[in-house]
């Protein structure tokens, strides 16, 4: 049966000999991807090779490599850092679990408003973030971000969600403290979600529904894109092999970054985002974030919260039609929708320059006229 080769080894010198041929192959293409980069030697890569199922070594890793990330030649990199104020820190939750989150606020003039920041599957509120984080406190706003449990540099199994909903709780508390700040809390607060993280900022408003004045939502994961879903027979599988192991990475996946990243160059910097989630699913996740995208499809008409919608009309990774489905189902009176010619999923991270900057007037541009 081809799903039982695809999953499963018929022998244990067949193990063996893919396990090798695996650790070969991910040296090679650390090599490949580290190499024209000045600072990054042998000890950094064994850093960086470490099991990262623990929040210990993505801590390590981070700390080794986040000079070395902000060098390098991404124009997210090149936005300014003067007149910021920018704060990290780890704090224990309700649950017990020890979070990261990070802050980056103007420094001489009152803020705004306030941004809560929603990461993405397969990223942090580290890397790619620092440079969105700082173009928008740069123009004025009070930018707070948080890595999920499981994710980036909070505790947890890495990449595992065993509650979606139980996430989503995770979230509201940490913003809820951040916005009860005396400092902030006259001023408005908005939702600002990536890919996954539009799926989270979409269930805070849905269970918050009066608590947020907007939501700035760039290719939202409203629906995952057809092609990006295994076939039926293999789900009914995979729902079933879950209950008896949630936390296997066996769900099938296409390379995520060759899908949302257009320009080469920069997709091929994602190597440097040395603590994000790149293996295959875990049987569990996959399932909530499944269930979870089914069941904000059938709530888009209880949406009421100003919007602002961006994606990209070539992106293969969410489904744009769902989005423009979003704009049209929604209830809210006061509504965006802004969709990129031949743009894919990583609007602000994977795009040439000039769209990039473009994406970021339009989310600056509608952020000020709802201030």
């Amino acid at each position: 049966m081809a799903l039982k080769s695809a999953w499963f080894c018929d022998s244990l010198d067949e193990i063996k000999a893919r396990a090798s041929s695996l650790r070969g192959e991910k040296k090679r293409a650390a090599m490949v991807s580290f190499e024209k980069f000045p600072g990054v030697n042998d000890e950094l890569l064994k850093i960086v090779d470490a099991n990262m199922d623990e929040v210990g070594p993505r801590r390590r890793a981070r700390e080794a490599f986040k000079d070395i990330q902000l060098s390098i030649d991404h124009i997210l990199f090149k936005m300014p850092c003067e007149g910021l104020r920018m704060n990290e820190s780890y704090e224990v939750n309700s649950k017990g679990l020890e979070f990261f989150s990070k802050s980056w606020l103007p420094e001489t003039s009152p803020a705004k408003a306030v941004i809560c920041f929603c990461h993405g599957y397969g990223d942090t509120c580290t890397f790619f973030f620092e440079g969105i984080a700082r173009k928008l406190a740069s123009s004025g706003y009070a930018v707070f971000a948080v890595d999920y449990p499981g994710f980036g540099l909070s505790e947890g199994l890495h990449g595992y969600i065993p509650s979606f909903d139980g996430l989503v709780d995770d979230v509201i508390e940490h913003y809820s403290k951040v916005k009860e700040n005396p400092e902030l809390r006259t001023l408005p607060s908005f939702l600002f979600g990536q890919s996954m993280g539009g799926a989270v900022a979409l269930k805070m408003h849905l269970k918050q529904p009066d608590l947020w004045n907007g939501a700035v939502l760039v290719a939202p994961m409203c629906k995952i894109a057809d092609d990006m879903v295994p076939p039926w027979l293999v789900t009914q599988i995979l729902i079933a092999v879950a209950k008896l192991l949630p936390k296997r990475k066996l769900v099938p996946q296409k390379d995520l970054a060759e899908l949302a990243f257009r320009d080469v160059k920069k997709r091929n910097l994602t190597a440097y985002n040395v603590i994000a989630y790149k293996h295959k699913p875990r049987l569990r996740t996959a399932l909530e974030l499944l269930n979870t995208t089914q069941e904000i499809e059938q709530q888009l008409n209880k949406v009421s919260l100003p919007l602002l919608i961006l994606h990209g009309k070539a992106d293969v990774v969410t489904d744009p039609s769902v989005s423009k489905e979003l704009y049209e189902k929604a209830s809210s009176t006061d509504k965006k929708l802004i969709l990129y010619d031949d743009a894919y999923h990583s609007l602000l991270e994977g795009e040439p320059d000039e769209i990039t900057l473009k994406v970021f007037g339009d989310i600056i541009s509608w952020l000020d006229a709802h201030s």
